[in-house]
């Protein structure tokens, strides 16, 4: 199996800013992730600080 975690990043933000909203991002799914079926088609929206839609996280089968 494979877990794939895509998130935009916003070209125009600090260093600084991108490297802590990805750090958030990675913190809230790492805890999160006990309340998903870890199975081939698993998979959820991936919502930055604001609460917009940044990307997607997934498991496919390889």
């Amino acid at each position: 199996m494979k877990f794939l975690l895509e998130v935009d990043v916003d070209d125009t933000a600090s260093a600084e800013d991108t490297t802590r909203e990805l750090g958030r991002i990675l913190r809230y799914w790492a805890g999160n992730l006990r309340y998903y079926g870890m199975e081939p088609g698993a998979g959820e929206t991936v919502l930055d600080s604001a609460h917009r839609e940044v990307g997607r996280w997934t498991i496919t089968g390889a």
